[in-house]
C-alpha cells in the first residue's frame, strides 16, 4: 500500500487542503471558503478562529470523499497558514475574540511604544525584524491596552494554523517559520527571545512550544478523527507559514534560490543560508522551514490587487465570457516596454519594502493626451515588478545570493506579465511544471516527517521540476532599467506631497 500525505493550507478566503502520494504527485484538492474578514473600523481585520476550524473538517471531508482514499493510507499531516494573526486563549484554551489577521494596521501605536522603550535597534538584534503592526507582538499590546477585560482572561496566544493544530491534536505548537512573524523569536538562534518577552511584560507561559517545520508535534485524537474522518493517531508535523510553506512548493530551498510571487501581495523570498539583517528593516528575516536554514522576505502590499482594482474600477474591454485578466493583458501588450513614459507606483494599501509606510498611497504618472487603457495597464504591470525590484536591488546591498529565479502566483500565468518580470529584473525568470501553493508545501514538510522523504532537500529534488525559462529581452530591459530609475524617485516625491 502506498502511503500518501495530507497538506492544509489555512488561507485567509478558505482552507484548502491537498492529497498527495509518496513521487509528489497531487492526488486531489479540496477547499471551504471562509466567511469574509470583519473590518469593524477603518484599517482593522478579523477573523473567526472557528470558521478555520470548520472550513478545516469540511476541507478534509471533501478530499477524502472525492480521492476515495482510506484513512489508514495517510501517513501524516501538515499545516501552512496565513502568518502574523492572533489568536487569544483563556485558561480552558478558548478562543476570547476574533483573531486580528495579518492585514490588521490598528498597532501603530504599540509599534511606537517598543520603539521607544526597547529601541528601533535592539528590536532588530533580538529579532532580526523592525517593529511592525502586522506582527502578533503588537496585536497582543493592543488587546491589552484596550480591551483590558479579555486581556484579564488572557493565557496563550496561537497563530491561524496552529489554532487548527489545536483542534486537530490538542496540542499548543508553532513551527519556526511561523514564530519568525511574532516579533517574539530569536530568529538568529531559532528560539523565543525571552529578552524581548521580558521588555513586553508577557508572561512566558502564553507562548506556545516552538518546532522544526518537519518535526511531528502532535497526533489526530479520537474528537478530530470523528470530526474529519481522519484516523486516530495519524502524525501532524509542525508545518510553516504561508510564505516558507509555499516556498517549499516550489523547490526554494538553497541560498541563491529566489521566487517572485504576484497574488493578491507580492512577494520576493530568497532562502539563505545564514541570517541576512537588514539594518534598515525593510526587509523580513524569518527562519526557513528546513533546520539551519532562513529565508529573507520582500513585501509589496498591493501586487495583484493593482491590476484587480484596475478591472474592478474601469473594466475590460472584449468578450465577458473570457478572462478578464487576458483581455487587459491583451490591450497592455500592444505597448512598448516602458510605457511611453507612463508608471504606476502601487501604493493603494501602503507599502511594506522598501518603504515601511502604511500612510502612503498609490499614483499613476506621466500620462499625456496621447495615452490610451493600454498604457495605463501595462504601466501597471511594469509598477509592480519595479516594487518587487526594490527587494532585489536590497538583496544585492546585502550580499543575498540571486542565482535562479522562480515565478509564482497570478503573475507567472501571464505571458506578458513573465516577460516584464524577466526584464525589469534583469534576469531570466523559471516557470515550474506545477506550482500548488503553500497546502502543496505543507504536504512535503508531512513527507518528510513521515520519512517518505529522507530531507526538505531531497523531497524538492525529486519532485519540483522546472517546464521552461523566460529569456530576457535585452532591449526591452534596457529601457526598463531607465525606466525603474524614475520609479525609484517617485516615492520621495509623494511623501513630500501627503
Amino acid at each position: 500500500m502506498t502511503q500518501k500525505i495530507i497538506g492544509i493550507d489555512v488561507g485567509t478566503g478558505g482552507t484548502r487542503a491537498v492529497l498527495v502520494d509518496e513521487k509528489g504527485a497531487l492526488l486531489g484538492s479540496a477547499t471551504h471558503e471562509h466567511a469574509p474578514f470583519a473590518s469593524p473600523q477603518n484599517g482593522w481585520a478579523e477573523q473567526d478562529p472557528h470558521d478555520w476550524w470548520n472550513a478545516c473538517q469540511k476541507a478534509i471531508g471533501k478530499l477524502l470523499a472525492q480521492t476515495g482514499v482510506s484513512k489508514s493510507e495517510i501517513a501524516a499531516v501538515g499545516l501552512a497558514g496565513q502568518m502574523h494573526g492572533a489568536v487569544l486563549l483563556d485558561k480552558d484554551e478558548e478562543v476570547l475574540r476574533p483573531a486580528l489577521i495579518w492585514c490588521d494596521q490598528r498597532s501603530a501605536d504599540e509599534c511606537r511604544v517598543l520603539n521607544e522603550t526597547v529601541g528601533e535597534h535592539r528590536i532588530v538584534e533580538l529579532t532580526s525584524n523592525p517593529a511592525l503592526p502586522n506582527f502578533t507582538l503588537t496585536k497582543l499590546m493592543w488587546v491589552r491596552t484596550h480591551e483590558p477585560e479579555i486581556w484579564s482572561r488572557f493565557r496563550s496566544f496561537l497563530l491561524p494554523k496552529d489554532y487548527v493544530r489545536l483542534q486537530l491534536t490538542g496540542v499548543r505548537a508553532i513551527d519556526v517559520s511561523d514564530a519568525s512573524g511574532t516579533l517574539l523569536l530569536d530568529v538568529a538562534h531559532r528560539r523565543w527571545s525571552l529578552e524581548m518577552v521580558a521588555a513586553t511584560k508577557l508572561d512566558p507561559g502564553c507562548l506556545p512550544e516552538v518546532f522544526e517545520s518537519p518535526d511531528i508535534v502532535g497526533r489526530i485524537t479520537a474528537s478530530a478523527a470523528a470530526a474529519t474522518g481522519l484516523a486516530e493517531g495519524t502524525p501532524v508535523v509542525a508545518g510553516a507559514g504561508d510564505q516558507a510553506g509555499g516556498a517549499i512548493g516550489m523547490g526554494i530551498v538553497k541560498a541563491g534560490d529566489v521566487s517572485a510571487t504576484i497574488g493578491t501581495s507580492g512577494v520576493v523570498f530568497a532562502a539563505t543560508d545564514q541570517p541576512f539583517l537588514d539594518p534598515k528593516g525593510r526587509l523580513h528575516t524569518f527562519c526557513h522551514a528546513i533546520a539551519n536554514r532562513w529565508h529573507v522576505m520582500g513585501v509589496t502590499q498591493a501586487a495583484g490587487l493593482s491590476l484587480r482594482w484596475f478591472r474592478d474600477t474601469f473594466g475590460t474591454i472584449g468578450t465577458p465570457a473570457g478572462d478578464p485578466y487576458d483581455s487587459l493583458s491583451k490591450e497592455a501588450s500592444t505597448i512598448p516596454a516602458g510605457c511611453d513614459g507612463v508608471m504606476w507606483a502601487p501604493y493603494l494599501m501602503g507599502e511594506r519594502t522598501p518603504h515601511l509606510d502604511s500612510d502612503v498611497r498609490a499614483a499613476l504618472i506621466g500620462l499625456a493626451a496621447s495615452h490610451g487603457r493600454g498604457h495605463i495597464i501595462r504601466a501597471v504591470l511594469e509598477g509592480v515588478a519595479f516594487s518587487l525590484k526594490d527587494s532585489l536591488t536590497i538583496f544585492a546591498q546585502i550580499g543575498v545570493p540571486v542565482n535562479d529565479i522562480r515565478l509564482g502566483g497570478g503573475g507567472a500565468r501571464s505571458p506578458l506579465w513573465r516577460q516584464i518580470q524577466a526584464d525589469v529584473y534583469a534576469q531570466p525568470v523559471s516557470l515550474l511544471a506545477a506550482e500548488e501553493g503553500c497546502a502543496y508545501g505543507s504536504a512535503v514538510l508531512a513527507g518528510v516527517g513521515a520519512h517518505i522523504w529522507p530531507s526538505v532537500d531531497e523531497a524538492c529534488a525529486q519532485i519540483v521540476k522546472i517546464a521552461s525559462v523566460v529569456n530576457v529581452d535585452k532591449t526591452a530591459s534596457d529601457k526598463l532599467q531607465q525606466q525603474y530609475g524614475l520609479y525609484r524617485a517617485i516615492y520621495p516625491a509623494l511623501k513630500q506631497i501627503r
